[in-house]
């Protein structure tokens, strides 16, 4: 079992920046590969981007692709979500989540596919 915090989270002007962390404790972090989502309000919670369990692949929906950057320290047990030139429409409650993989270039972007998950951290980008 991997426990996960968020945080990070703020009120930013459009254009400017955040960097979200996610901390794990619990099992190996190494194990897992992650992803991080978002839920705007009224919506459903959608897949942002994740990074593989190396840490070599990365994937991102294409409305952040360019924007947004996931890494990994796992010395550090910690996935970081950076977030540049954030739209009003970035806001949302941002998640990060885990998944066991033995594929470690897998890139997982299914919600159900993700077991474990943090609590959520707010980010509001105001016009």
């Amino acid at each position: 079992q991997v426990q996960l915090v968020e945080s990070g989270g703020g009120l930013v002007q459009a254009g400017g920046s955040l960097r979200l962390s996610c901390a794990a404790s619990g099992r190996t972090f190494s194990m897992y590969a992650m992803g991080w989502f978002r839920q705007a309000p009224g919506k459903e919670r959608e897949f942002v981007g994740g990074i593989s369990l190396s840490g070599v692949r990365e994937y991102y929906v294409d409305s952040v692709k360019g924007r947004f950057t996931i890494s990994r320290d796992d010395a550090k047990n910690r996935v970081f979500l950076q977030m540049n030139s954030l739209k009003p429409e970035d806001t949302a409650v941002y998640y990060c989540a885990a998944t066991e993989t033995s594929d470690i270039f897998e890139v997982v972007t299914t919600q159900r596919r993700y077991g474990h998950w943090g609590q959520g951290t707010q980010v509001t980008v105001s016009s």
